[in-house]
């Protein structure tokens, strides 16, 4: 419960509270016109003020920061852990809190001031103790861990601000919020188990990372190293295949010390032989041309090309064939026609005999060429065969050279396997985690049916006490953590949805009343009413004050005096008497804090 709030700056209106329902009023000042604005009046910068000393951070941009306030020091009365409590804090050391009161059994450590006689603590250790206090939070643990219930959260379902975007949806207390903290906030409120959405926001962690490492295997520069598992599988035992072969001939290989001159005589065999086989073709293609040549003398002779006596009888016959003819030959024309026949016959022979020398030498070149190839053959296979048995050290260098890369490679294509059957193994492991927490997060609202019901049912009342048509609250545990809805008919209008959020703050309360964990009162600021009907006005002004005497919170509304309803208010219920005295005026001097800022 608040009691009041005060300041050392002289212009600051002093505000005091009493039980169940305050109404803080913005009057217009006098003469003013019906498009004059009040928002300057200071409705807003009040609940700023309740967050600022209950440990909201004070950034260079808060009103605390200002130069016309900071060096104010501001305090709050206000009845904590059962013992009432005054609170003090400054914009110029908004790291400090200070405390007058007792005490003695406090979560968090203090220090006593004797200068000002007062104790002091961090603001982190204020939320800390505040937490423990008005939420049952642990106060030893560290409220800086990732994805539990902070105080500064919870806390702001009872004190939105429209600055924050804190009127745009029932759930949202701030227009960034983020999921988790909705869901772990809002189960921890009502007082389901909030350790389930916590886990499917460290899940969604885990998922994001999986999808980004696919989606860098797929694409960039992992892309090019990156496949189906499949696939790599195949890649892998294609290479360990690689690397087994050039490991077995690495351990058949033998180093040859004479290895380059043993090729290199190989070659010059090689190259001898070659030419021994051009000159056997030079000479078999010169033994067709002196057997030609030999036919073609045979040819010409028609005979045998030796002299014989029958050729002395030639010459009788060749004058016999001209007398015939009628033609005479002297005896000494006869005689020399038989000396040019055996001349003839001399030469052919001649020829004959030279064309057969000839060939005779050809073959045997011939042969001895081919006894030459035989040797050089024989030799080359030896060496060939020395060779085939091993390798000169440089291939033998080259060839381990060459395993370490293909084992290199393998070793590279089982991390990638490793790597792709993770991915893909952890896309099943996440869809199995979710499936788990799912339905823990099912059995969890089951075993809690009584508490959800009452939910249920108290924000069906409210609305029922608004509307003809009572509205609805679900509680649906789906795949993707709590989802806390809320229906009114005609919601599209902005005056509804102003009234979901009221009648789901006045649930949250309840519910928190009812477990002994809340600060004990409920704000809501103008903005809440702005678009909502006189009528329904009055009846939350009435259920808000019917709900704070019955659980007992205080419940503080703040409005422009114009929206104060006059109609729709019961006989019995007297709205004056819950009137702060303190009116607040768009004038000069006559806001909140009597400065402009």
């Amino acid at each position: 419960m608040i009691h009041g709030f005060s300041s050392d700056l002289p212009s600051f209106k002093k505000l005091s509270f009493h039980e169940g329902l305050n109404i803080l009023l913005a009057d217009k000042s006098p003469g003013a016109s019906e498009r004059q604005s009040r928002n300057g009046a200071g409705k807003t910068s009040f609940v700023n003020l309740v967050h600022f000393l209950c440990g909201s951070n004070a950034d260079p941009n808060s009103i605390f920061s200002t130069d016309a306030l900071r060096d104010s020091t501001f305090e709050m009365s206000a009845r904590i852990g059962g013992d009432d409590f005054f609170v003090y804090r400054s914009g110029m050391k908004p790291s400090m809190i200070r405390l007058n009161g007792a005490v003695g059994d406090w979560p968090v450590s203090l220090k006593f001031d004797n200068e000002s006689n007062l104790h002091m603590l961090s603001n982190d250790a204020w939320k800390a103790a505040l937490g423990d206090f008005w939420f049952g939070l642990p106060s030893k643990v560290d409220h800086h861990a990732k994805y539990s219930p902070s105080f500064r959260s919870l806390f702001s379902y009872f004190a939105r601000r429209q600055e924050s975007g804190g009127f745009q949806e029932h759930a949202l207390h701030f227009s960034r919020q983020q999921l988790w903290d909705q869901q772990i906030s809002l189960s921890y409120l009502v007082g389901l188990d909030w350790k389930p959405a916590r886990d499917l926001q460290l899940l969604r962690g885990k998922e994001k990372v999986a999808r980004d490492l696919g989606r860098a295997a797929r694409t960039g520069d992992l892309g090019q190293y990156m496949a189906r598992p499949a696939e790599i599988r195949t890649q892998t035992a294609v290479a360990e295949r690689r690397a087994e072969l050039f490991r077995k001939r690495l351990d058949e290989f033998q180093v040859i010390p004479e290895y380059r001159s043993l090729e290199l005589e190989a070659s010059e065999l090689t190259v001898k032989t070659n030419q021994l086989g051009e000159e056997n073709f030079i000479d078999d293609a010169l033994i067709g041309d002196l057997r030609l040549s030999l036919d073609e003398e045979e040819m010409t002779d028609h005979g045998d090309a030796k002299y014989s006596p029958e050729d002395e009888k030639w010459p009788d016959r060749l004058a016999n064939l001209y007398n015939e003819a009628g033609v005479v030959l002297s005896d000494g024309t006869l005689r020399r026609l038989a000396e040019v026949r055996k001349f003839h016959a001399a030469v052919i022979a001649n020829r004959r005999s030279h064309l057969q020398s000839e060939i005779q030498a050809a073959e045997g070149r011939i042969e001895n060429r081919e006894k030459r190839k035989k040797e050089l053959d024989s030799r080359r296979c030896k060496i060939m065969e020395i060779l085939r048995s091993g390798g000169a050290l440089e291939q033998f260098t080259e060839l381990r050279e060459e395993l370490g890369r293909s084992e290199a490679e393998v070793e590279t294509l089982k991390r990638r396997l490793e790597l792709a059957e993770r991915i893909e193994a952890s896309k099943s492991d996440l869809r199995i985690e979710r499936a788990q927490l799912t339905q823990a997060l099912r059995d969890d609202v089951q075993e809690r049916e009584e508490i959800v019901q009452d939910a249920i049912i108290v924000f069906e009342t409210l609305s029922e006490q608004l509307y003809e048509k009572a509205g609805s609250l679900t509680i649906d545990p789906q795949e993707n953590g709590p989802k806390f809805e809320v229906y009114i008919d005609s919601q599209r209008s902005k005056g509804i949805t102003n009234m979901q959020i009221f009648c789901f703050d006045l649930m949250l309360i309840e519910m928190c009343m009812k477990r002994g964990a809340s600060p004990g009162f409920l704000i809501h600021d103008s903005h809440l009413f702005d678009g909502v009907d006189e009528r329904q006005i009055a009846n939350a002004l009435q259920i808000g004050a019917r709900k704070a005497k019955e659980l007992g919170f205080q419940y503080i509304a703040t409005m422009n005096s114009d929206a104060l309803p006059s109609d729709g208010l019961a006989e019995d219920f007297n709205i004056d008497e819950h009137i702060l005295p303190v009116r607040l005026t768009d004038e000069d001097g006559g806001g909140l804090f009597g400065v402009q800022f």
